[in-house]
This record gives C-alpha cells, structure tokens and sequence, in this order.
C-alpha cells in the first residue's frame, strides 16, 4: 500500500507539472522497462541491460524535442541496437521494446498535446480496467479468460473492465463536452491495455519469471506495473492520428 501510494504520488505530481519534468518521468520509467526486459531475457548478461536500458530511456527523451520525422527512426534505434547485442530472445526484444517506447512517446504527446485532463483519461481508463476487473473477477468468479498465461484472469472481471471504462469516458464526455464517442474510444482503450497486460504475461510466463524486478516493494517491477499503460498508450497514439481526436471538444 505504502509503495502503491508513493506511485500514485509521484504519477499524479509527474503529470500536473507536465513539460520537461513529465518527459523525464516517462524517460526513466521506458529506461528501466527496458532494462528489466533486458534482464528476464537475457539474465546473465546484466551490464548489457543497462545499456540498453539506457540507451532507450535516452532515446525517449530527445525524440519528444524533435521533429517526428527525426524522432521515429530515433525511437527504433534502441531495438537495433539489441538485435545486433543479445543472442536470444531477439523477436521478444524488438516488439516489447518498440512498444515501450512508442509508448512512452505517444504518453508525452497526450500530456504535451491535449493537456493535463485528457492524459487524466488516459490514465483513469488503464487504472479503472485493472481494479475493477480484479475485484469483479474475485466476487463473481466463472470461466477463466485465458488460464494458461494468467490463471487469475476471468471474463467476468475482463467485461468488467470494459463497463468501467465506459463509465469513465461517459464521465469525461459530460463533463468535457467530447462526444459521446468517447465512451466507445475508452473501452477500446480498456480493451488495449488487457492486451498490454496479457503480452507481458505471456512473456513472463515463457521466461519463467513471476515478476519483472523486485524495484517496487509488494508490486514487483516497473514493466509489471505499467503493461497495461503500454498497450493503451501505442492504441492511442495510433488512434489520435487516425481520427483527429478529441471530436467536438468544448
């Protein structure tokens, strides 16, 4: 609980300041991803993690002063770098790091582009699927989701989060005077973030590793507590550009 608390804390300060304090934020946390990634898949090759946890939480940093078009290429530059450093795991490497990565780039755009409330979403979204499937999954219980990579996990709890989000878009839409729209975008959102945090377990679970690190004390590590910030921000990213969101802001 102490360390849950310290999290939301410091979440919440990272994103009301915003500007350079909140690209650091977001820089340190796709770095140590990364590292920690480095270390499930490649564990006896620890200095090796630190450098391309570093590199990538450079990476993230100056793509967000640059132009897209500059910022892209330097964004991929970390996955390279990998591919031609590990020896295994490199399919696993590339894609979980790409997705930290544009991740945390497209995080950055949302606070820096569309302002404090809607990066709130975004975040409220990601926080509301989790609880409330947790707790919806424990109290009504039936048939498990996908029990070979998340024995826990069930369709109660997986639908559960997708009425939770929809609430909070519904939510934010009155208030803000958005579409109505928003309430579908939120569980699609809701949707991208169980896939976020199924991939990570997936992953997990061919490393045969239960958690990340041990950098949060009772969470586990840094990627355990973001997967599903990683899928919900890469949807969104791609999604904004698509459609011009947000529709009818007021």
């Amino acid at each position: 609980m102490a360390s849950g608390l310290v999290m939301v804390l410091v979440g919440i300060w990272g994103i009301w300041v915003g500007g350079d304090v909140f690209h650091v934020l977001i820089a340190l946390i796709c770095g140590l991803m990364v590292w920690e990634l480095v270390r499930i898949i490649s564990p006896d090759h620890p200095p090796l993690a630190v450098q391309l946890g570093a590199v990538s939480g450079v990476a993230t940093i100056l793509a967000v002063y640059l132009p897209t078009g500059f910022a892209l290429p330097l964004l991929l530059a970390p996955c390279m770098v990998g591919l031609g450093q590990l020896q295994h795991n490199r399919s696993i490497y590339m894609i979980f790091t790409l997705l930290v990565l544009m991740a945390g780039y497209g995080m950055m755009h949302v606070r820096d582009d569309l302002g404090f409330g809607w990066m709130v979403w975004l975040v409220a979204v990601v926080v509301v699927t989790d609880v409330v499937g947790y707790f919806a999954g424990r109290l009504i219980g039936g048939p498990k989701f996908w029990p070979r990579v998340s024995p826990k996990k069930t369709w109660a709890g997986t639908a559960s989060g997708w009425v939770g989000a929809g609430i909070v878009g519904a939510l934010f839409a009155i208030n803000t005077g958005v579409s109505l729209q928003l309430i579908g975008v939120s569980i699609a959102v809701s949707m991208a973030s169980q896939m976020g945090d199924i991939a990570e377990s997936a992953m997990k679970r061919r490393m045969g590793v239960k958690d990340s690190s041990s950098l949060i004390p009772g969470h586990g590590g840094v990627l355990d507590r973001f997967d599903g910030m990683l899928g919900a921000s890469v949807f969104f990213l791609m999604f904004a550009q698509i459609a011009a969101f947000p529709w009818g802001l007021g």
